[in-house]
């Protein structure tokens, strides 16, 4: 995958949703995916892969309609290659983060659409998955990532999305070609 398409990906989740009858949470995909990228870039203003994290995170609804349960792993795949291991983690990592919180945070308001998806990808954690996921090298910053992902689903909160989008590419492309340390 190059930059283009990715940025081709994203420009055509602007007419997608995570549920292709649109019956899921009441914003679409870029929509969503840039206002997770906009909370995490507040809340961490020099981690740029977790924010890309959270600009990328749903693309697997779009190139896998309907696959609640492997959306994350569609992903994580997709991008792999282009933004990196860490990137992809997160993004693979952001189900598996919404069942640990689920577990750990009870009392935990999920939208009406995590809450029906979070039996479909697997319901809540075991002792062993807690455990596992609390040693993941990923797994706080997948935490924050689902914590905004969660944030990420106000209908009509950014600005023309493909306005919005344009601004992302300069930090993508940094991320497939970093600077010299």
């Amino acid at each position: 995958m190059t930059v283009d398409e990715l940025m081709d990906i994203l420009t055509r989740c602007e007419d997608a949703w995570d549920s292709p009858d649109r019956t899921g949470d009441p914003v679409a995909l870029l929509d969503h995916g840039l206002q997770v990228a906009a909370v995490v870039r507040e809340w961490h203003p020099d981690d740029l892969e977790l924010q890309v994290a959270g600009l990328v995170h749903d693309i697997g609804h779009l190139l896998h309609p309907g696959d609640e349960a492997g959306h994350a792993n569609a992903g994580a795949d997709a991008v792999r290659p282009l933004l990196g291991e860490r990137v992809a983690g997160l993004v693979e990592l952001h189900v598996p983060a919404k069942r640990y919180l689920a577990t750990v945070e009870p009392s935990r308001v999920l939208s009406p659409e995590s809450a029906r998806t979070l039996e479909l990808q697997g319901g809540l954690m075991s002792d062993a998955e807690v455990a596992a996921f609390e040693t993941h090298p990923y797994g706080l910053a997948a935490v924050t990532l689902r914590r905004a992902d969660d944030l990420g689903k106000v209908i009509g909160l950014t600005r023309p999305p493909l306005e919005e989008l344009a601004t992302w590419r300069p930090v993508i492309e940094h991320l497939t070609h970093p600077l010299p340390a």
